[in-house]
């Protein structure tokens, strides 16, 4: 530390334990100077709230509130703000809050994101003055957003390009490696990564060496070989719009499929003399 010019402050000191097993015990102490740190739930770094499993749940949460706080000050003076006025704050304020270390997020549940996505919602509704039950897929498309879940997979396979392209940290090259097939087959020039057999801890599967090259693959070839980053961030972010258009299609489709059973079932129930709340009881 101190070839970094840092000091410890042992006020602010804290100890988060991190197992690879839920089942550890945690009954241990570490002894610095006079202080004597116990194991806490959380722990703040650099602004992100830690926790002991990773699920991030605190930090979400944490984010969420003070997203919520922002938009509803917003909203006190939108009458008085353009609607490009009202982006740019909404921007500079909000969304940069959702993206903040959002590759940590890398493999969690839709559920656990929800809360986040529910903050994006309502500031694409609060830029356009709509209600907050609006459809917002086209609000997204005019304000050229992606959704929270595709935002936290656009950032690491832009690393991913750049690590391939030797522009990124060196470090990163470990973490990674390209697909060689036995044989000198076409593929070869597909820039395929190697995707490790998953073992251990479940966060072991979130973890960049697992999911990147898993999101990597799953690309096409056209976006895997662009020629330079400035082609694959447009085309990268081509795709995922399309992937949430199509999802959100298919989603549409079948609540209106949903819908119209549960109505014929209805129909079929009451010619037939059998009283629906009879049936949903």
């Amino acid at each position: 530390m101190r070839e970094h010019h840092l000091k410890l402050n042992l006020a602010k000191s804290e100890l988060l334990v991190i197992p690879g097993c839920p089942s550890i015990n945690h009954n241990l102490t570490v002894q610095l100077s006079s202080l004597t740190l116990m194991p806490t739930r959380t722990a703040r770094n650099l602004g992100v709230i830690l926790d002991d499993s990773l699920t991030f749940t605190d930090h979400i949460s944490t984010t969420a509130r003070s997203c919520r706080f922002i938009l509803y000050n917003i909203k006190k003076i939108r009458p008085y703000l353009t609607e490009q006025a009202t982006q740019i704050l909404v921007q500079a304020l909000v969304i940069s809050k959702l993206d903040y270390c959002n590759s940590l997020l890398s493999g969690l549940p839709a559920s656990s994101i929800k809360p986040l996505q529910m903050i994006q919602n309502a500031a694409a509704c609060l830029v356009f003055n709509q209600p907050r039950r609006t459809h917002v897929t086209p609000l997204f498309l005019s304000l050229h957003w992606l959704p929270v879940a595709t935002r936290i997979k656009f950032k690491p396979l832009m690393l991913t390009y750049k690590t391939l392209s030797g522009t990124a940290r060196s470090y990163l090259n470990s973490l990674l490696k390209a697909y060689v097939p036995s044989q000198n087959l076409r593929s070869i020039s597909n820039r395929r990564l190697v995707v490790p057999t998953q073992c251990g801890a479940r966060s072991l599967s979130r973890a960049f060496t697992v999911t990147v090259p898993q999101w990597w693959n799953e690309l096409p070839i056209s976006i895997r070989t662009a020629e330079s980053l400035t082609i694959f961030k447009k085309q990268l972010k081509t795709h995922l719009f399309r992937q949430h258009l199509t999802n959100a299609e298919k989603k549409t489709k079948k609540n209106i499929i949903y819908i119209c059973t549960f109505h014929l079932y209805s129909v079929h129930f009451a010619s037939s003399g059998t009283q629906l709340m009879d049936l949903v009881w």
